[in-house]
C-alpha cells in the first residue's frame, strides 16, 4: 500500500485527514480521483494519502488512522466497506466519515447528499458538517446505509461489472452477447421470484407462510424507524401492500437473498435488521 504525506500551504479545515483511494476508483476514472485528492491536497495541510491495493490494505488503512479524519474516494461498495469496518470496530459514534464518490454507481452517495462531482465532493469534505445518520445492523454484523429489496433486482449490476474490474464498455458488450446465445439457463436460484416468508416487525407478524411474497422493501423511515413495504401474491386481483414503520425487521422462511445497497448477499433462511438511531456520521455541504 503506497501512502503519500502532503503538507499544503494553506487549510480549510482543521482536521487531519486520512485519504484513502479505493483501487477500483482508480482503474475506472483515474482523472477523478487526481482531481479530488489535488483539492484535498490544497485545502488541507499535511493530509495523509493512501492508496491500498485491496479490501485487507483498506481495512487497515483506517483501523491505523489515528486522530485523522478518514475520507473515502471511491463508490457506493467502498463507503459501506468503510462504514462496516468502523462499525465492527466500534468505532463509529465517535468517526466522521467523508466520501468523494468516484465509480461505477454512486446512486447511494447521492441519495446521502454527497455532491456527485469530484470538486464539488472534495470542497464539501473541506467545508461541509458532519450529519449523524440512522444504520441498519443485522444479525451478522452488516450494515445497510440506505435500502434493502428482497428479492434483489437484476442478475447483473454496474456495481458487479465494477467490483470484478469490467470498466470497458466493449467488455461489457460481449458479455451481453454472450448471455444473449448462450442456452437457456436451469431455473432461478431461490429468492428470485415469490417466494413464502414471515416478515415481522418489532416482534408482530406483518406477512406469514401462509401468503405468497413478491417483494419486500425496507427504506429509511421517520428517525430511529425504517419503512416496511411487503408486496403479497395473490390469484386473481392484485393484492394490496402491507406496509409499517419498524425499529426490528425479521424476514425468515424459504432461501432467500437480498440487495443491501450495492451488494446483494445470501441465500439465507432468516435474517435480522435493527434500526440504531444516528449511529453514524457523514460529512455533506452545510447548509
Amino acid at each position: 500500500m503506497a501512502e503519500v504525506a502532503t503538507s499544503g500551504t494553506s487549510s480549510a479545515t482543521s482536521d487531519q485527514l486520512l485519504v484513502v483511494i479505493d483501487p477500483v476508483a482508480r482503474r475506472a476514472d483515474g482523472e477523478s480521483v487526481r482531481i479530488a485528492r489535488d483539492v484535498l491536497r490544497a485545502g488541507a495541510a499535511g493530509a495523509k494519502v493512501c492508496l491500498p491495493d485491496g479490501p485487507e490494505e483498506f481495512a487497515r488503512a483506517l483501523a491505523r488512522r489515528g486522530s485523522r479524519r478518514p475520507v473515502v474516494v471511491g463508490d457506493d461498495r467502498a463507503l459501506v466497506r468503510a462504514v462496516e469496518l468502523l462499525h465492527r470496530q466500534r468505532e463509529l459514534a465517535g468517526c466522521a466519515l467523508s466520501l468523494v464518490p468516484v465509480g461505477g454507481s454512486v446512486s447511494l452517495a447521492r441519495a446521502l447528499g454527497v455532491p456527485s462531482g469530484a470538486v464539488a465532493a472534495a470542497r464539501a469534505v473541506l467545508d461541509g458538517a458532519e450529519r449523524r445518520m440512522d444504520l441498519m445492523v443485522d444479525d451478522s454484523d452488516g450494515v445497510v446505509l440506505g435500502a434493502l429489496r428482497i428479492p434483489p433486482l437484476g442478475a447483473v449490476s454496474p456495481e458487479r461489472d465494477a467490483a470484478d474490474g469490467v470498466t470497458h464498455p466493449w467488455l461489457r458488450t460481449c458479455r451481453s452477447l454472450v448471455r444473449t446465445l448462450a442456452p437457456a439457463r436451469p431455473p432461478a436460484a431461490p429468492g428470485s421470484g415469490p417466494t413464502r416468508l414471515r416478515v415481522e416487525v418489532d416482534g408482530e407478524t406483518l406477512v406469514d407462510l401462509h401468503q405468497s411474497v413478491g417483494a419486500v422493501s425496507v427504506v429509511p423511515g421517520a428517525s430511529g424507524t425504517a419503512h416496511v413495504e411487503v408486496r403479497p401474491v395473490s390469484v386473481g386481483a392484485e393484492a394490496s401492500p402491507l406496509s409499517a414503520e419498524a425499529r426490528t425487521i425479521t424476514v425468515s422462511g424459504a432461501h432467500f437473498r437480498y440487495r443491501a445497497d450495492a451488494a446483494v448477499s445470501g441465500p439465507v433462511r432468516t435474517r435480522t435488521w435493527e434500526v440504531r438511531e444516528g449511529a453514524w456520521g457523514l460529512t455533506v455541504p452545510s447548509r
